[in-house]
């Protein structure tokens, strides 16, 4: 039915059919209860259906739609229990572990969740089970007893139910008797894993549509709240718990997700990130400030939230520290603030850093990570070298011209972009080889760089591509790069 009720919402006593092409034919393959009360269902043909009923509407059947639907609506069941997964195409399903107590038991968080569902303009059949499957299984086949449900609930092949039937079996409780060997080898493995589901006989544990956050904290409001201030203050003492939380436990947060619940059923998030572990709840608190100021699409309260949740997702070790008389690491605490302000405002994946690699390949010696998102994997150089490699490189470097007094000599002169460069003063050659594996088909010859300056005091970084009558007749030279 959410195939049909989440378009028909506007008109619900109206007729609505789902179709979709099948061998040249408009099929119906969803119908809402005012076109089922007709007598059009699923299966009949358009024509035959439009030939009984010629006012009915139409519209094209949308399994991505319905499933983003469904999705929609699992996001906004968190409210409930943070494990919740859309159990495609049938339902949700929610683990309500140790959730029940806050509601006033499973019957009034049941209740609350039907009557939002309700509201919503969707029906629903709530099911209580030991396992997502049995409870899957009662929602959609009624009952209380896993043995007397119907052969659907092990498998929707309909050849799959023929067999079984053939073979006397009419419910669940009739092949569970049977031997799993013997199930297997005629029926296939498929059927026995949701029969052992079913029975709880193997583990099924619940996927759910987002990880539960190690520290988390939730606050629930009687009357709905759209005021800014108000959503800022419950911030703030949500900001203050899981303080407490993340001190308990030496840690502090690297990402802070904000979950703010409209009453139609709209969760809108905001979450912002932290180049180190935090914890202090002003700067967090600025930072919040920050994202949703830079928001593209504003937060819209609408009705007004119901319920705020925080997560911290990411967590990292964090002790208590105390500064030095002269101020200790302050410098280095002020650029991670920094960071994280810009972070806020820009996009964390905005900011980038270089970091070095293990190669002597110049272009792969280095690469861009995010900013704050860890340390260098290999150690900078020793201190006092000279500057070995420019600032600006070319990717790919640029072919230039050269003019040289021997073949492998040192360039003389050069023309890059049409402009002739005579070379004043030279540094090299720094002989690179290339990667044993890259030695072949003229992708892997060795480079000789050198370090010129022209007469007008600009500095380059040329090389030339292949040993002269060892590698190649014809050494090809390239621009790789510019030094301040």
């Amino acid at each position: 039915m959410l195939s049909t009720q989440r378009l028909s919402r506007p008109d619900p006593e109206a007729p609505l059919l789902l179709v979709a092409s099948d061998r040249g034919r408009q099929i119906v393959r969803a119908a809402n209860a005012a076109a089922l009360a007709q007598g059009l269902a699923p299966g009949l043909a358009l024509a035959d259906a439009r030939a009984a009923v010629p006012d009915v509407a139409v519209a094209p059947f949308d399994p991505d739609g319905d499933a983003a639907c469904l999705d929609w609506l699992a996001r906004g069941a968190t409210r409930w229990s943070p494990l919740v997964r859309a159990g495609h195409p049938h339902g949700l399903l929610i683990d309500i572990t140790g959730c029940a107590h806050l509601f006033g038991g499973e019957a009034s968080l049941v209740a609350d969740a039907v009557t939002r569902l309700v509201r919503l303009g969707f029906t629903a059949q709530p099911a209580l089970a030991a396992t997502p499957a049995a409870a899957m299984a009662f929602a959609r086949f009624g009952g209380e007893r896993v043995a007397d449900l119907s052969l659907a609930a092990l498998s929707e092949l309909e050849s799959v139910q023929i067999a079984l039937r053939r073979a006397g079996l009419r419910r669940v409780g009739d092949v569970a008797r049977l031997p799993r060997a013997a199930l297997a080898s005629r029926f296939g493995t498929a059927l026995v894993a949701a029969l052992d589901q079913l029975l709880e006989a193997a583990p099924e544990p619940l996927d759910p549509l987002l990880p539960a956050a190690p520290v988390a904290a939730q606050r629930r409001f009687a009357q709905p709240v759209g005021n800014h201030d108000a959503v800022r203050a419950a911030l703030h003492k949500l900001l203050l718990a899981v303080q407490v939380k993340l001190a308990a436990r030496g840690q502090g947060g690297r990402r802070f997700a904000l979950a703010l619940y409209r009453s139609d059923g709209h969760v809108a998030e905001v979450a912002v990130e932290t180049a180190a572990p935090q914890r202090d709840v002003p700067i967090l608190l600025r930072l919040f400030d920050e994202r949703i100021a830079a928001l593209n699409d504003p937060l819209d309260p609408g009705f007004g939230y119901d319920l705020l949740r925080l997560a911290v997702p990411v967590t990292a070790p964090l002790a208590e520290a105390q500064l030095g008389l002269d101020g200790g690491a302050l410098a280095e605490t002020q650029l991670t603030a920094l960071v994280d302000r810009l972070a806020a405002r820009l996009g964390r994946g905005r900011l980038r850093r270089l970091a070095r690699a293990d190669s002597h390949i110049p272009e792969q010696a280095s690469f861009d990570l995010p900013l704050g998102g860890g340390a260098d994997a290999w150690p900078a150089p020793e201190p006092g070298e000279p500057p070995a490699r420019p600032i600006r490189l070319f990717d790919p470097p640029q072919p230039i011209e050269v003019l040289a007094e021997v073949p492998d000599g040192p360039p003389r002169r050069f023309r890059w972009r049409a402009r002739v460069h005579d070379v004043t003063a030279h540094e090299g050659p720094e002989r690179i080889a290339a990667a044993w594996w890259r030695r072949k088909d003229g992708a892997g010859l060795t480079r000789d760089y050198w370090r010129v300056e022209d007469s007008q005091g600009r500095r380059y970084w040329l090389f030339r591509h292949g040993l002269y009558e060892r590698e190649t007749a014809a050494p090809r030279w390239y621009l790789h790069g510019l030094f301040a």
